[in-house]
């Protein structure tokens, strides 16, 4: 059998879209084959079944996210900046138009009682990116940005709470700049002030 070749990381961006626009339930093999261009019987063959897809673009949309954060706190004179920067990004994708969710987050939302490993999956991914978030206010709290009295797995979880609770609250439509009060007071909370 004649393996497929294509972009895989361009199917995968696409595969990623499609799945945060329609959730994994909602979107068809039809779907899949118009975001990637990739006919089912590859999609099959690449990926072995549209799960292996969301999978793998689980994967990918880590990845990338990943990569977002380093650079994004590298861009920053301190790890506070970088903080009140990350919020910023957050706060700008949910004003688009077209609401941008969290891939794992809505993907856990979805599928969590009825897929234990993918539950898994996506918890592990997600209390890695909670891992970053701590990392990141030790060092703070070394540099003297942050009091030390306050436990930087506490501040890390309360500031995961609040980017989940932003993005869902973007989607009941607020007024303009009630996202960025929101994230600004999220912001202010973890500073203690």
């Amino acid at each position: 059998m004649r393996s497929a070749e294509f972009d895989r990381e361009t199917v995968l961006h696409s595969a990623m879209d499609a799945f945060i626009a329609k959730g994994y339930s909602k979107t068809s093999m039809q779907d899949l084959k118009q975001a990637t261009g990739l006919h089912p019987g590859s999609i099959y063959c690449a990926f072995t079944n549209k799960r292996g897809l969301l999978v793998a673009a689980l994967e990918h949309y880590q990845a990338e996210r990943d990569k977002v954060f380093v650079q994004l706190f590298d861009s920053q004179p301190t790890i506070m900046a970088g903080i009140a920067a990350y919020l910023e990004q957050m706060v700008i994708e949910c004003e688009q138009e077209e609401i941008k969710d969290c891939l794992l987050q809505k993907a856990l939302s979805e599928l969590a009682r009825d897929d234990k490993e993918i539950e898994r999956l996506i918890s592990h991914k997600l209390k890695d990116w909670e891992q970053l978030f701590v990392c990141k206010f030790e060092l703070a709290q070394r540099n003297g940005e942050l009091s030390n009295q306050r436990n930087a797995k506490t501040l890390a979880r309360y500031l995961v709470m609040g980017i989940y609770g932003i993005r869902a609250y973007s989607h009941t439509c607020p007024a303009p700049g009630v996202l960025r009060e929101l994230s600004e007071e999220l912001l202010r909370n973890i500073q203690g002030r």
